[in-house]
């Protein structure tokens, strides 16, 4: 009997070990891993989204590959990633403001909604900034307005759905007309600024250093608060523009991944946000520190900043 009972208890244990789950520590990707970022290459996204990837996989090992995959401001990435497999083998990185927009104006013709995803983390908080060039006929919101006014109409590069409904909102309540181009992102921006086709348009970074050399000045700020870099430039809500944007960068991957996978790639994310690498490139992309609120954190995130987005930009 005894025998038997140790062998029952042996067979049992055996079973146990092979049905029991693997943990964060005991998880590899079995093959490359991809992050997949909603905006166009040379933005702050995408710049804080490739040194990302580096640091895991030096930290890791893991065979890290960062792709780009722009188109409204991030949801056609994460429309994408909603559809595929949770085989734990992509990770979408975007911005929150302009997701959670779209969940607001058209969620019924969007295939998911905020809690169709197995969240990770964050990276950084965004200050959001109107620029212009340097000899632009106007050195603030209020100048820029009336500018549009006397023209009849003004352009300007936006690059994800919240902006234009912050320059739609300008329109309505100030009675001036903007011709809106649409950019991949911020290095679009940048580009169609110097190059003369827009006056003004959004920048979350990319404009620091057009900022240092004295080809580019900062109109307002998109943020609730003025932005820590220029304290004297007034907010869209000080002009009268009842709306703001308070961006997050934050990475997820499809609903039912295994927690495993979720745990450890979400372990390697934080580990890496706490690098010196990570810190040097959110300071430059963002002029701030990095912040990772963790994967219920960034959840949490997403639910409190879509009953935002309702009040700010319901139809």
């Amino acid at each position: 009997m005894k025998l038997t009972t140790k062998l029952f208890a042996l067979a049992a244990s055996a079973m146990i070990a092979f049905a029991a789950p693997a943990s964060a520590e005991d998880w590899a990707p079995d093959g490359p891993l991809t992050i997949q970022i909603g905006f166009g290459a040379g933005g702050s996204t995408d710049t804080m989204g490739r040194i990302l990837g580096k640091v895991m996989a030096d930290n890791t090992g893991w065979n890290i590959i960062v792709e780009n995959k722009p188109g409204g401001g991030g949801v056609a990435m994460f429309t994408g990633l909603s559809q595929m497999p949770a085989n734990g083998k992509t990770i979408g990185m975007g911005v929150s403001i302009p997701v959670l927009v779209q969940l607001v104006q058209r969620g019924d013709q969007l295939p998911f909604d905020q809690d169709s995803f197995d969240y990770l983390g964050t990276i950084a908080k965004a200050e959001l900034a109107l620029v212009a060039g340097k000899d632009a006929p106007f050195d603030d919101l209020e100048g820029m307005i009336a500018y549009a006014k006397e023209q009849g109409q003004m352009p300007v590069a936006t690059m994800a759905p919240p902006q234009v409904l912050m320059m739609n909102a300008t329109s309505r309540t100030k009675d001036a007309e903007f011709n809106l181009v649409t950019a991949d992102g911020g290095a679009e921006v940048m580009k169609l600024i110097l190059g003369g086709q827009v006056l003004a348009g959004f920048a979350s970074g990319e404009h620091f250093p057009y900022l240092e050399s004295g080809d580019m000045k900062v109109i307002a700020s998109a943020n609730q608060s003025r932005l820590s870099y220029a304290p004297d430039v007034k907010t869209f809500v000080e002009n009268g523009v009842d709306a703001f944007v308070d961006p997050v960068f934050f990475l997820a991957m499809t609903k039912g991944t295994d927690p495993a996978a979720v745990a450890a790639i979400a372990k390697a994310m934080d580990e890496a946000v706490k690098s010196d690498e990570i810190a040097e490139i959110v300071m430059n992309a963002v002029k701030g520190k990095p912040i990772n609120m963790g994967p219920e954190g960034t959840h949490q995130m997403m639910i409190d900043g879509l009953s935002a987005a309702k009040v700010l930009f319901a139809k």
